[in-house]
């Protein structure tokens, strides 16, 4: 492993910088739910960030393809959630992050988003990840629930033979039997290995797939401990799902993190990167 790791290039996206040591985070509702609460949210999001002097990236969803129920709740749909994203770039100057899960959705969404993400179920698709590398967009590939980290050097060569320059590799923790997910900690620095900046996505590492039936369940409760273990493993950029009242959220609610929570969060999460990186440094 030693032998193949290759250097981190840093990279920008809008204001936020990936790669160059510092802590990173991408955070908002998990679907536009409104143009109104993605504007409201992102400003919310950014003061906390900005407080706690780290990059801000948005993100949220038009669409959830991958849904428990056909009866859950997706999303507006591509015209108003791409409208509802330009108007959080136009209005707040952020960077802005989502989903694509077609190739028909990508060449629209590029034109909205600072950052294309391939879902976790569709890291595997050649197809899609080329065609979102092919945009110039930063791309942020999240490594599949059934894959293995050391899998995720496939998902790099593929990315870089399409040309991209700017890529995130995402964990979102594994399947673990029925209904559960857990974070394997080692998957951090075995994919910093390939090159990539990574994101630890602790959110949807606490959901419980299926877990209510109809439903996805999750582990709100251990949201700040997951944090604090994977910024102590050196990652890059951590990924939430943030809202006001995640019991009224109509996507991924008992998995988001309470907006009320995430100040302080967030200066916990800095005060370990840099004690982190500071040992790091120190040991050179």
């Amino acid at each position: 492993m030693s032998s193949e790791t290759q250097r981190i290039k840093p990279f920008k996206v809008g204001e936020a910088t990936f790669g160059d040591g510092r802590l990173t985070l991408i955070a908002g509702p998990c679907v536009v739910e409104s143009r109104e609460h993605a504007l409201w949210m992102a400003r919310e999001c950014q003061k906390r960030a900005q407080d706690a002097g780290l990059d801000y990236v948005f993100k949220a969803s038009y669409d959830k393809a991958n849904r428990s129920s056909h009866a859950s709740y997706r999303g507006p749909g591509m015209r108003e959630g791409l409208e509802a994203l330009r108007a959080v770039k136009g209005e707040t100057g952020l960077p802005v992050l989502t989903d694509v899960h077609d190739i028909s959705q990508v060449e629209e969404a590029a034109g909205a988003a600072d950052v294309l993400q391939i879902p976790a179920f569709l890291c595997r698709q050649t197809d899609l990840i080329v065609a979102a590398c092919e945009t110039g967009r930063a791309v942020n590939v999240k490594k599949g629930q059934f894959l293995a980290p050391t899998d995720a050097r496939n998902i790099v060569e593929k990315a870089r033979t399409a040309g991209c320059e700017r890529l995130l590799l995402t964990e979102r923790g594994f399947t673990f039997g029925y209904n559960n997910l857990v974070v394997d900690m080692r998957s951090f620095p075995i994919m910093r290995g390939f090159g990539a900046p990574v994101v630890f996505d602790v959110t949807h590492s606490l959901q419980l797939p299926g877990g209510l039936g109809s439903a996805t369940g999750g582990q709100s409760e251990y949201i700040e401990p997951l944090a604090r273990a994977g910024v102590a493993c050196g990652v890059d950029a951590v990924f939430m799902e943030v809202h006001e009242a995640p019991e009224r959220a109509l996507s991924d609610g008992p998995n988001a993190l309470p907006l009320a929570r995430l100040a302080a969060l967030l200066g916990t999460l800095r005060d370990i990167h840099s004690l982190v990186g500071a040992r790091a440094a120190a040991a050179v």
